[in-house]
């Protein structure tokens, strides 16, 4: 792992993302300010934490299915988050030796931890950045090391692309990044899902303690495929994609929250 150095100072006194769902998973990395927001999220809806583990099994299946079935070897993973179990380099790289992962986050906590945990694996890189901005992670010089342009490459935005306000063009943001990539590049998409009356009240909940979390229609979200191939099983339930076990016939609340889905640039 490349750029040893300082790290930026961690604010303490205003949550950040990561950390929240840090805590929505049981982890351990976060503050009493992300607990707060944490505990009013579980007010609105007691099993949220069952959202972030469902957000992350799929994360796991579709690397497995990126890395194992269509074989890719590159992948730059926006808004990353917090490290913790079968991150996206251990489960691509156990596939694909060698594979290169770029882990872009804005929070530099991540980035503490991931120094820590990638001391010695010169595949895997933590990069501080805005994914808000692709032209600036796309030319940072850890991302120009790992990941050839010239190859496919697997643009994972996996719960992260409902934080942007619709004034931040998450569509434009998409572009950004799937223009600076080849045929046979995959996008993988995890996103909150404007399900009826129980996503409204979770929305709510986070933006007054969050500032940010937007549940937008099937129709908005499909669009940010516009233009790719999607595969097999196509936009669906968290649980209905690619299932390793059998999944209920009619979903729960919960498992209507948030859709996924990965397609193909071709």
């Amino acid at each position: 792992m490349t750029g040893i150095g300082s790290l930026p100072r961690i604010d303490q006194s205003k949550a950040s993302i990561s950390r929240v769902y840090d805590a929505l998973l049981d982890g351990k990395d976060h503050y009493p300010v992300d607990e707060k927001v944490h505990d009013q999220l579980r007010a609105a809806m007691p099993k949220i934490g069952d959202l972030a583990k469902l957000n992350r099994e799929i994360r796991g299946r579709g690397v497995r299915y990126l890395a194992g079935e269509v074989g890719l070897r590159q992948y730059l993973d926006l808004g990353a988050g917090l490290p913790t179990a079968e991150n996206t380099h251990q489960i691509a790289q156990s596939l694909q030796p060698g594979a290169h992962v770029v882990y872009v986050d804005n929070d530099p906590i991540v980035l503490a931890h991931g120094r820590a945990m990638l001391q010695e694996n010169a595949d895997t890189v933590v990069v501080t950045a805005d994914l808000r901005h692709p032209d600036m992670v796309l030319e940072h010089p850890d991302v120009r090391r790992l990941i050839d342009f010239g190859q496919p490459v697997a643009i994972m935005l996996v719960g992260v692309l409902n934080y942007l306000h619709d004034k931040e063009d998450p569509a434009g943001v998409v572009d950004g990044y799937l223009n600076a990539v080849p045929s046979g590049s995959h996008l993988f998409i995890t996103h909150f899902y404007d399900c009826g009356p129980q996503a409204q009240l979770i929305e709510n909940a986070f933006l007054h303690s969050l500032g940010t979390g937007r549940f937008r229609t099937q129709d908005q979200i499909h669009d940010l495929f516009r233009g790719l191939d999607l595969v097999d099983p196509g936009l669906v339930y968290l649980p209905q994609w690619r299932p390793n076990r059998i999944v209920r016939d009619k979903p729960t609340v919960i498992e209507r929250l948030m859709v996924g889905g990965i397609a193909r640039k071709p």
